[in-house]
């Protein structure tokens, strides 16, 4: 063979697994995490094939047999970090009845979600990226409308549950876009707890 075409060769990807990825030691659901992990310490940037290949100790040909390129990795990570979320918070407090109850409970738990916090930072400094785009403004809207819906059923009128549920999300953007101008470090915990406190007292209905 040709050097020309032994380098052409190398540039193809496998098309069969590795015995690792075959045996299911290995999924999509991996190197989405993995993704959302490096988005998380670094930014969407960063995300690329090698670097995360070696990351999880596996070739580039384990990427290939998932994902056709890095921004399909890209996609299905963001997906991934907004199914997550989206089951594991507004799931756990959708049993709650009252409606004001379901709403400080909310405040507590997205407190506490620090990673999905940073990601989301991760984020908004890249929105302008095709990829993330359209996941910011499905999520951001998403959560508008939940919050809305929410403060309609805790007794305020549309407009001012409109009006309460943009200044919610406005309090919880602007909390993270404030850190990452001032490069602050995270809030001791009891100092955090009680901003949070203070938030839902100061904006769900009583």
């Amino acid at each position: 063979m040709s050097r020309s075409a032994t380098k052409l060769a190398a540039a193809v990807p496998p098309t069969e697994a590795p015995p690792a990825e075959r045996q299911g030691r290995l999924s999509a659901d991996d190197w989405a995490q993995a993704a959302l992990d490096l988005i998380a310490e670094t930014g969407v940037q960063a995300v690329a094939v090698e670097p995360l290949a070696r990351r999880l100790g596996v070739t580039k040909g384990s990427f290939y047999w998932h994902f056709p390129s890095r921004d399909a990795l890209l996609q299905a990570a963001l997906e991934r970090w907004e199914n997550v979320e989206q089951e594991a918070l507004f799931g756990a407090v959708e049993k709650m009845p009252d409606p004001r109850e379901r709403l400080r409970a909310l405040f507590h738990m997205v407190a506490r979600e620090y990673k999905s916090h940073v990601i989301y930072s991760a984020l908004l400094k890249a929105q302008d990226h095709v990829t993330v785009n359209p996941v910011i403004e499905r999520v951001s809207q998403r959560r508008l409308d939940y919050l809305t819906a929410s403060f309609r059923q805790a007794g305020l009128g549309r407009e001012d549950a409109q009006h309460r549920a943009r200044l919610t999300y406005a309090a919880y953007v602007g909390f993270l876009q404030l850190n990452l101008q001032l490069h602050q470090t995270r809030m001791q915990q009891e100092e955090f707890d009680a901003y949070v406190e203070h938030l839902a007292q100061t904006l769900v209905p009583t």
